[in-house]
Formats: structure tokens, C-alpha cells, sequence
């Protein structure tokens, strides 16, 4: 019977359950509101922070925030991946040192952040661009590499010259690999950015969070989660959404 329902109304029905069962254990009091409020009462919260118009200026700086550092990890990773991909002997350079840069913890970097660019913008897009990095370097590495050797001789054949072959060859090859980096590096870079935001900003949606987490305000702060979730939620359907038109050559398993 639900498999016969559309895969968008399928996709609401756990969701919805869920809900329905938080909001009458909650109703009956089976758990106590200040530390699990209703999903009414987050819903009237996130009324009364948007007619105050907080809410639309924290979010406003967040996706900035979040946009500008994975603008530029993101392109840095996109770049130094076709350029090792291609390259055999940058690869012996660069991807040593790279990789292990790679397997340092995110977090224990933070200490090292503030010391350099003290508690502001610049250490929170850094932080954020560090995180975005990787995942798309990985990916665009992998997908270089895993283009057909034989689609390299036919190029030859064709006398492609290096624009050619990148443009023509390379990066459509590489483009599955390329788009899930993309994907990967969106997550990061939003779970990043609540780390920066409540390390120290005095702004965004984390530091909405930390506001609200020490003025014991439960509700606001699931408000600040679901935007968190909502928003990234977005971002990844929008990279799938370009998923479905730029990859409509692939013959893949749909499930």
C-alpha cells in the first residue's frame, strides 16, 4: 500500500510519525519540556524569533560565513585534485603531505586557529575552508584516476590538446566523483560552522545556540538544530538536483 504512495510523500511519513509521537508524550507529560520541548513549542519559538527578525539576520550571516569558506576550501580542493590527478609527479609532492594533513582532527586545529587569527570572521572561514577542503581534494583525486585509460588513447588518436583533454575528458569522467566531494565538503562545511559560531562569534545561528543553551532556553535551541538541518538539507538537494541533470549519460543502479 505506501509503496504505491509518490517517493516525496513516502519520504514525509517516518518524519511525520515521529513528530506526532514527540508532541503527545510530550502532551501527557512523559517527558519533561525543559529538556525535550514539544515540536509546538519549538514551532512557537521559531514564530516569535522570526516576527522579531533575529532569526533572519543570524541565518543571513551564517550561510555568508559558511558560503565564503566553502568557496574557498572548496575551489582549492576542486583545483589541486585535477592538477595531482593529472599529474604523476605532482602527486609525489604534493599528496604525501596532503594526506597527512588530512588525518590531523579538525578540532585539535582550533587552539592553533585562534592563536593565529585571534577570535573572529577570519579564524571561523578559515576553520570552514579546512573542512571543505579535503573531501573535495579526495573525490576529484579519485575521479581523475578512475577515468577509462582507453578514452586517454582515443584522445591521443584525436590529437586533444591539454584543454581539450581536461575539459573533453577529464572532468566529465571525473564529474560523479567530483559532485559527491561536493556533497561530502557541504556537510563539513556546516558542521564546521557550528563549531566556529560557538567558539567565539557573536553572531549566526550557533551563537544563537550558545544564547540560548545558557539561558536555558530548550526550545531556541532546537530552533537553531532544525534551521541547522533544514538548510543543509537544501544545500545537499541542490548538488543532487544538478546531480540528476549533469549525470543523465550514466546507466547507474536506481535501487
Amino acid at each position: 500500500m505506501l509503496s504505491k504512495l509518490p517517493d516525496s510523500v513516502q519520504a514525509w511519513i517516518l518524519p511525520i510519525v515521529v513528530l506526532l509521537l514527540w508532541q503527545v508524550t510530550g502532551a501527557l507529560g512523559l517527558i519533561s519540556s525543559a529538556l525535550l520541548p514539544t515540536p509546538w513549542d519549538i514551532g512557537v519559538q521559531f514564530i516569535q524569533q522570526l516576527q522579531s527578525g533575529k532569526l533572519l539576520i543570524h541565518l543571513e550571516i551564517s550561510i555568508v560565513r559558511a558560503a565564503i569558506g566553502f568557496g574557498l576550501g572548496g575551489s582549492l580542493g576542486l583545483i589541486l585534485g585535477l592538477v595531482v590527478g593529472v599529474s604523476k609527479q605532482t602527486e609525489q609532492y604534493l599528496d604525501p603531505t596532503l594526506q597527512m594533513l588530512r588525518t590531523v582532527p579538525l578540532l585539535s586545529l582550533i587552539p592553533l586557529i585562534i592563536l593565529w587569527f585571534g577570535i573572529g570572521q577570519l579564524s571561523q572561514v578559515i576553520l570552514i575552508a579546512f573542512g571543505a577542503f579535503f573531501p573535495l581534494y579526495v573525490n576529484t583525486f579519485n575521479g581523475v584516476r578512475s577515468v577509462d585509460r582507453k578514452l586517454y588513447e582515443v584522445t591521443k588518436v584525436l590529437q586533444y590538446s591539454r584543454l581539450q583533454l581536461l575539459f573533453r575528458l577529464i572532468v566529465p569522467g571525473a564529474l560523479p566523483n567530483i559532485l559527491l566531494g561536493i556533497r561530502l565538503s557541504l556537510g563539513i562545511a556546516w558542521l564546521c560552522l557550528v563549531v566556529a559560531e560557538l567558539m567565539g562569534a557573536s553572531s549566526g545561528i550557533g551563537y544563537m545556540i550558545s544564547q540560548a543553551r545558557e539561558y536555558s532556553q530548550t526550545a531556541a535551541v532546537f530552533v537553531g538544530i532544525v534551521i541547522f538541518a533544514v538548510v543543509g538539507k537544501l544545500s545537499d538537494s541542490i548538488v543532487r538536483l544538478l546531480e540528476s541533470r549533469l549525470l543523465r549519460w550514466r546507466d547507474a543502479y536506481k535501487g
